[in-house]
């Protein structure tokens, strides 16, 4: 992962211009699918993911984990030449995953990766990495959609409408169920055993070369920590959905409130939104 991470640095500066000369695709997603079979569930590694996370030490994989042993693949692919944006700038904005059965440590699976649905968004453009994991003897187990955000062609000017209102809507969060401290080192620890080692979730210095006035958690990390929250009270079978809205700056405390089967996260002292995300059970 630290190669991977090593070309989509470079890519911030050679990919503009790679693409001035023709070395580049300049629109489109590559027809490329990525795939790993036969992967083996490491228990202690499991163990470490859970503990990052929240989630109860069990043999059960959490619904999230299959989504970081996709992850290598998903940036293998948008760091390859073929690959239309830089993959150190894209903004994780949703992420849909859906537990078709829930998936033992000891049964090994196979990954497929790829990219599609590459779209106009408000501010750029926008495409979904989609990951799927295989049982032999039962086919497609787990499914995962992650929708990404390049500002690149975008305006970069002001909020639409449809942020604008958004915005409006999440300007009162509901009553938090559980206020969480979440660590200045939490980025460093699910990296380790996430493989996401972006610069801007690891040190405050590292952040704030890319931008950031600090270093922030991970979506996924945040979407983890809901779903170990409320574990118990998952079906064997649903989909569950998020969208990312404004980052978690280390440390910090946030709100943690849920309702049936809508979810969010917000800053426990200001209100705003970090994550808001919902449960729908899927008929068997």
């Amino acid at each position: 992962m630290l190669g991977i991470y090593g070309r989509a640095l470079a890519g911030v500066t050679v990919v503009p211009a790679a693409r001035k000369v023709g070395l580049f695709r300049s629109e489109g997603l590559p027809e490329r699918r990525l795939e790993l079979d036969n992967v083996e569930v490491d228990r202690h590694h499991l163990a470490e993911y859970d503990r990052v996370c929240g989630f109860r030490l069990r043999d059960e994989l959490p619904p999230t984990y299959p989504h970081i042993v996709a992850f290598p693949l998903a940036m293998e692919l948008m760091t390859a030449p073929t690959f239309p944006f830089p993959a150190i700038g894209l903004v994780h904005i949703e992420n849909r995953i859906e537990v078709v059965r829930p998936m033992s440590a000891g049964e090994p699976f196979s990954v497929k990766v790829w990219a599609a649905d590459l779209a106009d968004h408000e501010r750029g453009k926008q495409f979904v990495v989609h990951a799927e994991a295989s049982v032999a003897g039962s086919g497609v187990v787990w499914r995962d959609a992650s929708t990404y955000l390049s500002h690149a062609g975008g305006s970069g000017g002001e909020k639409s409408d449809k942020e604008r209102s958004s915005a409006r809507s999440s300007s009162e969060p509901p009553a938090a169920s559980a206020v969480w401290e979440v660590p200045a080192d939490v980025g460093r620890r699910y990296a380790a055993v996430s493989g996401d080692r972006n610069p801007i979730h690891l040190y405050s210095w590292t952040a704030k070369t890319f931008g950031m006035k600090t270093n922030i958690a991970h979506g996924m990390w945040t979407k983890a920590r809901c779903l170990a929250a409320l574990e118990g009270e998952l079906p064997d079978a649903y989909t569950v959905e998020v969208r990312f809205k404004l980052p978690i700056f280390l440390p910090a405390k946030v709100a943690f409130s849920t309702d049936t089967r809508e979810f969010a996260v917000h800053d426990a002292k200001s209100g705003k939104p970090h994550l808001e995300g919902a449960i729908r059970t899927v008929a068997s």
